[in-house]
């Protein structure tokens, strides 16, 4: 496959990954939640705290799409080995830690003020998993892609 093909191919799954999440964010969250909500009275008032706390959670999201969108630009000019996405791909797992790590620690705090329950906090413990994994995933392409580049620049500097 060529590279420009594979880079299109590459926004065009961080695109539809976009629109996945902004659908997911902005109207099954909230139907499902409306819809807890209107069945359960007595936890209308936790409605507006997760909603918040969930659309929060959303912003690191948008950032390693971004960084993703850069890497498959990258890939597009044959410059996919370069200490650049490096970085990015060590900003992607430093992203997905944070987003983790709050993800998290707001769930514990929900729970603590009893706006959450025992069951929905071990759902998220799943969440937070995958937010590891991706972020250790991310750190192991940084260090692979660095590697390259070295390597790369080393070829390119031999006559």
């Amino acid at each position: 496959m060529k590279q420009k093909r594979l880079a299109l191919w590459l926004k065009c799954i961080i695109v539809g990954t976009g629109v996945c999440g902004a659908a997911v964010y902005f109207y099954l969250l909230p139907f499902w939640g409306g819809k807890i909500a209107a069945a359960s009275p007595g936890l209308a008032h936790c409605y507006w705290p997760w909603q918040l706390f969930l659309w929060l959670t959303a912003v690191p999201c948008c950032a390693v799409l971004l960084l993703g969108w850069r890497i498959a630009a990258d890939v597009g000019r044959d410059a996919f080995f370069s200490k650049p996405n490096a970085r990015r791909f060590r900003k992607v797992a430093l992203w997905t830690l944070g987003d983790t790590a709050f993800f998290f620690l707001g769930n514990l705090l929900l729970l603590a003020i009893g706006y959450s329950h025992p069951g929905v906090a071990f759902l998220a413990c799943l969440i937070v998993f995958a937010g590891i994994a991706v972020a250790v995933a991310s750190l192991l392409s940084s260090h692979l892609v660095y590697k390259a580049a070295r390597l790369r620049e080393e070829n390119e500097l031999t006559i």
